[in-house]
């Protein structure tokens, strides 16, 4: 009798803990740079260059309260992203690591001490694709002391960096590899979204210039000039950064969302009326305008916009199709 009572009570902790971090996982704060995450709402690319890995969100989410089980009982989540600490920055700036595999640790192998920078280099980029950002970090760093002029090298490292958290030395590293190569428009972007990433916008917009002299057609470098050219005041012209990037039709609606951001609702609702005169029916357009509307005292303009937006047969225009 005892014994099921105990077991009663472990296993209504359990399920408490279970519903507890279902809820967490569920009001978790979307990650991201917050400006970046506005562009990439309406189909825009921005942000740093670099190569993502999928996943299913919904799989993630349901699996949060599991993870917070073994995490209960003292088991660390080998997959979970966690920053860094100066400690584990001083050891990643060292060379050479060893790593025991097992079952547990599928995939790419670390190059032995003895290997080439360009082989450091590859293992350092597939561990990298493979999310194992530590092990990223120890190869890339390897390749780096071992060839200094290895460009790629420090911009995968800076990527590595920035992923773990560590701002400063990613941006160490894209300032490394753009002095190694400083035509290099990939690693020009990733040094100046570093740089508007910390505030530094003014220089921020220096590199993405160059970078955009150098790759006029880059959507992601064109859209990080526009973020930065924001936040410097100069709407304007990021209006046509944006738009050189997605058309004007994307250019109007960008620019209005960052105006928003920014808490210039007249300014906001300037563009996404420009925006409402490319495409009448445009959805977010429509959204946006009859909150707007509402938030600045025009409630028969709101009423318009809203009986607007309820006549489409089909929501209006697909917010997914402003990228194109």
């Amino acid at each position: 009798m005892n014994k099921r009572r105990v077991i009663a009570i472990l296993i209504a902790f359990v399920l408490t803990i279970a519903v507890t971090a279902m809820w967490s996982a569920s009001t978790i704060e979307r990650e991201g740079d917050p400006d970046v995450n506005v562009l990439e709402d309406s189909g825009s690319d921005a942000g740093s260059v670099q190569q993502k890995k999928g996943g299913n969100k919904v799989v993630k989410v349901l699996t949060s309260p599991f993870k917070a089980f073994g995490r209960l009982f003292g088991r660390r989540d080998e997959n979970k992203i966690e920053r860094m600490s100066e400690k584990d920055g001083e050891r990643f700036a060292s060379v050479g690591v060893s790593r025991v595999e097992d079952m547990r640790t599928p995939g790419t192998k670390t190059v032995s001490a003895a290997g080439s920078a360009k082989e450091h280099l590859e293992a350092g980029r597939a561990l990298l694709l493979e999310e194992r950002y530590n092990e990223a970090i120890a190869e890339l760093s390897t390749a780096t002391s071992l060839d200094p002029r290895l460009t790629e090298a420090h911009n995968l490292l800076g990527v590595a960096f920035d992923k773990k958290g560590f701002g400063d030395r990613a941006k160490d590293s894209f300032e490394r590899a753009v002095k190694s190569d400083s035509d290099d428009p990939e690693t020009l972007n990733n040094l100046g979204f570093s740089l508007y990433q910390s505030g530094n916008y003014r220089a921020a917009v220096d590199k993405l210039k160059r970078a955009a002299k150098l790759a006029p057609g880059d959507q992601r470098i064109l859209n990080n000039l526009g973020l930065a050219l924001c936040r410097l005041g100069k709407f304007d012209d990021a209006y046509k950064s944006f738009a050189r990037a997605g058309g004007p039709l994307t250019g109007n609606l960008n620019i209005a969302r960052m105006l928003e951001r920014f808490g210039r609702e007249d300014d906001a609702i300037h563009y996404y009326e420009a925006a409402r005169q490319i495409d009448p029916n445009n959805t977010l357009a429509l959204q946006r305008l009859a909150d707007l509307y509402q938030r600045v005292g025009k409630l028969v303009d709101s009423e318009n916009m809203k009986t607007t937006l309820a006549s489409l047969p089909n929501g209006g225009s697909s917010v997914a199709s402003l990228g194109r």
